[in-house]
């Protein structure tokens, strides 16, 4: 885990340029370390935020001269619809600006966050005491200038004109949904040669599961962790990764709402480390998942 003086001090061309963040005791600390590198302005993208500490630290964000903008989903169904009115009115009352993504279609379901021109925090947890504890979920903060940038663009237009085409020259590494989501999952899914890991508890879209079955056809390992238990901790974020090489991690599921339905953002990472920490994640869930397995299958024999 990065130390505060990573997170804040970190730039593209430095002995770390990302850091990947698994466990849960890691997670809040990374969110708030991002929110404090800010001097002039942070923007997020909440889809659900209850934390009491996350939210002390943007009100002290606001109160030390930072521009607080939060981009909110207006499409929610419940409780959830309550709980994102009232989040808007808090952020409002400690000074922060807050937006409401007016697509009538598109739910918006991304999670990321800029201080000023980096780092930039994308991950597949809500900011809630649940995926602070106890969900299996990934952030990554990075300092490449491209995604930073990047993100600061999507927000821009999804602040104001949601009904505006994507921006142009967005990086290569963002999958963003619903526009390229599917395109581009696809292509990385096509690209695996030896092997496939998955994390993803709403995997569905019958194009995609054709593809993997292809994929495992011709020969490479394809393992799909799903609903239940992702290392003790219950399913939540979603994670590829494609012949240790390259990896994804987001808000995106692979399931057609999400895909085609639904503003989200995914990153590739590239990073042998950080790709390197994720298959090794995923190896570890699998052996907890087996041997859960063995265990309820011994009892059930006595």
């Amino acid at each position: 885990m990065a130390t505060g003086a990573e997170v804040t001090g970190g730039r593209p061309g430095s002995a770390l340029e990302e850091v990947l963040t698994m466990r849960p005791e890691q997670r809040r600390e990374t969110v708030i370390r991002v929110i404090r590198a800010a001097q002039k302005r942070l923007i997020l993208s909440v889809f659900r935020c209850s934390d009491y500490l996350v939210m002390d630290e943007l009100a002290e964000a606001v109160s030390r001269g930072v521009r607080v903008e939060a981009l909110l989903t207006p499409r929610a169904r419940g409780d959830e619809a309550k709980q994102l009115e009232d989040l808007g009115k808090v952020l409002q009352g400690m000074g922060a600006e807050v937006f409401r993504y007016r697509d009538p279609i598109v739910k918006y379901h991304a999670k990321y966050m800029v201080a000023d021109e980096g780092p930039a925090l994308v991950g597949t947890l809500n900011f809630t005491a649940k995926c602070f504890t106890n969900t299996c979920d990934f952030q990554v903060v990075t300092w490449d200038p491209e995604v930073i940038t990047s993100l600061q663009k999507l927000f821009e237009t999804d602040s104001v004109s949601p009904e505006a085409p994507l921006p142009e020259s967005l990086s290569d590494r963002l999958i963003v949904g619903p526009d390229r989501a599917r395109a581009k999952f696809t292509a990385l899914l096509e690209s695996a040669k030896q092997s496939i890991r998955i994390i993803d508890h709403k995997l569905a879209d019958p194009q995609l599961v054709a593809l993997l079955k292809e994929k495992k056809d011709a020969g490479v390992a394809v393992d799909v962790l799903g609903s239940g238990q992702v290392g003790g901790m219950r399913s939540h974020g979603k994670m590829i990764v494609v012949d240790d090489r390259v990896a994804a991690i987001g808000s995106v599921s692979l399931a057609p709402l999400n895909l085609d339905f639904r503003r989200e953002v995914a990153i590739l990472i590239h990073e042998p480390r950080c790709v390197a920490q994720l298959s090794g994640f995923f190896q570890a869930a699998t052996a907890v998942r087996a041997a859960t397995a063995e265990a309820d299958a011994d009892d059930d024999d006595e």
